[in-house]
């Protein structure tokens, strides 16, 4: 039997997943996909599912997720779905149609928020108000 174990990463968040040989059901933190919230959320896990095809239905996807906001909760599973699915199938075919759709299923997005500077309150770039009078 094989087993493949695909890591992906969004901000803080950080999704493993793992595909085994199955009968096409996908679970994100022991919860069948159907019933995960977000709708947005759900259909952006989705993506990666559709795209592959026939392929979903010979396979079991475990995800577990955490860290993050919902928003990077789903990018980092999506990412981790399309890495596992990729390295199962060991298809090319399959490997140029995810890079096709979006590059972002297989190359993680690196940016992170800025982080606040010492003796400043607010965000990262705001300047301290100053008063001519």
């Amino acid at each position: 039997m094989k087993i493949v174990t695909a890591a992906g990463k969004r901000k803080s968040a950080i999704a493993r997943a793992t595909i085994r040989q199955g009968k096409g059901i996908v679970k994100v933190n022991n919860l069948i996909l159907d019933f995960y919230e977000p709708k947005l959320s759900r259909l952006k896990i989705k993506e990666p599912l559709i795209i592959a095809g026939d392929l979903i239905n010979k396979v079991n996807i475990n995800v577990n997720v955490f860290g993050g906001g919902i928003s990077s909760q789903a990018d980092a599973s999506r990412l981790a779905i399309a890495k596992g699915l990729v390295e199962f199938s060991k298809s090319d075919k399959l490997k140029e149609d995810f890079l096709n759709y979006d590059r972002n299923l297989l190359v993680a997005d690196s940016r992170f928020k800025e982080s606040s500077k010492p003796n400043r309150h607010g965000q990262a770039r705001a300047k301290r108000q100053k008063s001519y009078r």
